[in-house]
């Protein structure tokens, strides 16, 4: 947790609350029990934990599993009536592999916590002719060549249609695409990489856990059985980065776009960038 984690959290929540027509008495019992939980947990958990809480006592207030379920729907299958004017774009360029990784990444805009205001058009046109604040995408692909097993960490609904482009394209036999074990904010499960044909190109397992994020202290025993196997790993969006940022034990590479200023401080870059870096050739 760092200092500014906490004014973030604390907005979030504030707007959490107010996306439901909770009573007015409501909101205010639950943000000062927040802050009240804020100042006892003393910047020992990860944001991702915290978030984690907060979306476990909306869904309670709720009595619904997926408040977001109908988003995410809306964002897959917007995405998937775009599909095939992306695969053709993708078939026709002079490296299908660099612009079908470019879309997936650009899909990493879709995200409802972080940046629920967003122009996907205008960000896979600004992704397709930008250059990539960190590129290490050539390694990416050398050691995608040579790997047998990958995992691949899913994001948001909607960016999943891009990652399913981009496993179109890569074809591979030995991908693994993990998804949460539960619903969590716009975070793509099983039922939303079902639903758009994921499992195509990939074998999908829940990662057992309810975090928007991959937090390796909750995932079930299926889960850390791949991970530890997996050759090579692809951590897609700010989310799962925040929980593996750090981490040596693996080859992994993040792939995302820099939504927050704490993250690009972390990897020396500014918001709004976009990264493609491998855990190795990181400073952090």
């Amino acid at each position: 947790m760092d200092h500014r984690c906490y004014t973030c959290l604390v907005k979030s929540f504030d707007k959490l609350l107010e996306s439901h027509p909770f009573p007015e008495e409501t909101k205010e019992a639950h943000m000062k029990d927040f802050l009240r939980f804020l100042g006892a947990e003393n910047g020992k958990m990860l944001p991702a934990d915290v978030s984690r809480r907060n979306h476990q006592k909306i869904r309670e207030m709720l009595q619904d599993d997926d408040p977001y379920r109908e988003i995410k729907i809306q964002s897959n299958n917007g995405l998937l009536t775009q599909y095939h004017h992306w695969r053709e774009k993708v078939q026709r360029s002079e490296n299908p592999f660099e612009t079908a990784l470019r879309l997936a990444i650009g899909g990493n805009i879709i995200d409802y916590a972080a940046n629920p205001e967003f122009d996907v058009d205008e960000t896979f046109e600004k992704v397709l002719n930008s250059d990539f604040a960190i590129n290490h995408s050539q390694l990416l692909r050398e050691k995608l060549e040579q790997a047998d097993t990958i995992l691949y960490l899913g994001d948001n609904a909607g960016e999943i249609v891009m990652d399913k482009l981009f496993l179109e394209t890569l074809n591979h036999p030995g991908v693994v695409y993990a998804v949460r074990g539960r619903p969590v904010i716009n975070d793509v499960t099983m039922e939303d990489a079902q639903s758009v044909g994921i499992d195509q190109y990939a074998r999908v397992i829940s990662n057992g856990a309810d975090a928007p994020s991959t937090l390796l202290h909750l995932v079930s025993d299926e889960f850390l059985d791949v991970y530890r196997q997996a050759d090579v790993i692809i951590s897609k969006g700010q989310g799962n980065l925040e929980g593996l940022l750090g981490n040596r034990e693996k080859s992994i590479f993040y792939l995302l776009m820099v939504k927050c200023p704490l993250i690009g401080d972390k990897l020396g870059v500014q918001k709004g960038d976009f990264v493609v870096a491998h855990n190795h050739l990181m400073k952090n």
